[in-house]
């Protein structure tokens, strides 16, 4: 197999996964109607890393298909935050988190610079995601609600990703971005899984 139709797999392949990666978190937390080990931290500060990381691409004109899970992505994680509000009584606070996202998004980019700026802090929003993630799964010592499924397939992505990196625009900070990020998934997946509730032990 070439490394053209290599290309194609992998990015079709990671169009596909991230169609659906976070259908799984959104079942269990409609199903369960609760948020338990799931950190909202985390979510917004992933929000922010895929909104960084689609404006930089879309910015510099990388082929569409390095970054059009971003745009799917984005809305699923608006999904699991609007449930996440809603489960905690917090819906007041969508229309802040609005707000904020949307102009922020606008500012990304005004100036060069500033989209650069962005990226160059986008590793350190993301890698935050991960680290808030399993900060709330540390001292919870419960992933009840939080999906291992969605975890596993966000890692496939990214290991998908760095060898799209590679092939298409080799951009170093990208590059840099999808080998931290599936190392951190892969730990929150590893976490997950070791805090899932089994059956209930006997005194």
């Amino acid at each position: 197999m070439d490394d053209n139709m290599m290309l194609h797999l992998a990015n079709f392949s990671t169009l596909f996964v991230c169609m659906v990666l976070k259908l799984p978190q959104i079942f269990v937390l409609m199903r369960a109607r609760a948020t338990a080990g799931v950190s909202l931290n985390s979510l917004l500060l992933e929000l922010l890393g895929f909104i960084v990381f689609m404006s930089y691409q879309m910015y510099y004109e990388y082929p569409p298909l390095t970054y059009l899970e971003y745009p799917i992505l984005i809305a699923q994680d608006v999904i699991v935050l609007l449930l996440i509000l809603h489960y905690n009584s917090n819906m007041k606070h969508s229309l802040i988190y609005a707000a904020l996202f949307v102009g922020g998004w606008q500012l990304l980019t005004v100036q060069k610079w500033v989209i650069d700026l962005a990226m160059s802090l986008c590793t350190f929003i993301s890698a935050g995601s991960k680290l808030a993630q399993l900060q709330c799964l540390w001292r919870s010592k419960d992933s009840g609600q939080v999906s291992a499924l969605t975890w596993a397939l966000a890692t496939y992505t990214c290991l998908a990703r760095i060898f799209t990196t590679v092939i298409t625009t080799g951009d170093t900070q990208v590059l840099i971005r999808f080998v931290v990020m599936s190392i951190l998934n892969m730990w929150v997946t590893v976490t997950v899984i070791y805090y899932k509730p089994h059956a209930v032990k006997q005194d």
